[in-house]
């Protein structure tokens, strides 16, 4: 992935990093986002805090994870999936079904979109908002490091 992003943008500059320990000085970068990753990280609190020490003031985290649905009739039906056909299904089809148990276990203990946005705010994120998609099954979350841009 990192190989693909290099491709596309040389301009930037991608790494491979700890995401509790990440390679750069105190407030040195405008940004920092993590797509479907904070959830496999163990020490959520810490990796918010390295992300909050990283950002410039005024600069945005925006982390897309997957969440809790919200209407309630897809509820039922996406755990269903998630607890019984996804597994049944990887199983046939994967060499590493283990994998897609994991995947719904570790999205059945995620925190719901409340819940991660008042860890971005213990973080000392601000103006912390989300966005629900596709009736909550992932959320983006963005939250932003208070003081004026240097």
């Amino acid at each position: 992935m990192l190989a693909e992003g290099r491709k596309r943008h040389p301009e930037l500059d991608f790494r491979f990093a700890d995401a509790t320990k990440l390679p750069f000085e105190d407030e040195s970068v405008h940004a920092v986002t993590i797509s479907f990753g904070l959830r496999n990280v163990v020490d959520v609190p810490k990796a918010l805090s390295e992300m909050f020490r990283v950002l410039k003031p005024g600069g945005r985290v925006v982390i897309c994870e997957f969440s809790k649905v919200t209407l309630p009739i897809f509820k039922q039906i996406y755990n269903f999936y998630l607890s019984r056909i996804l597994p049944r299904v990887s199983g046939l089809a994967s060499k590493t079904p283990e994998a897609y148990s994991y995947l719904a276990e570790s999205i059945a203990a995620w925190p719901d979109q409340a819940g991660l946005a008042v860890e971005l705010i213990d973080a000392g994120f601000e103006n912390v908002s989300y966005k629900n998609l596709s009736f909550g099954v992932v959320a983006i979350h963005v939250g932003f490091k208070g003081g004026q841009a240097k």
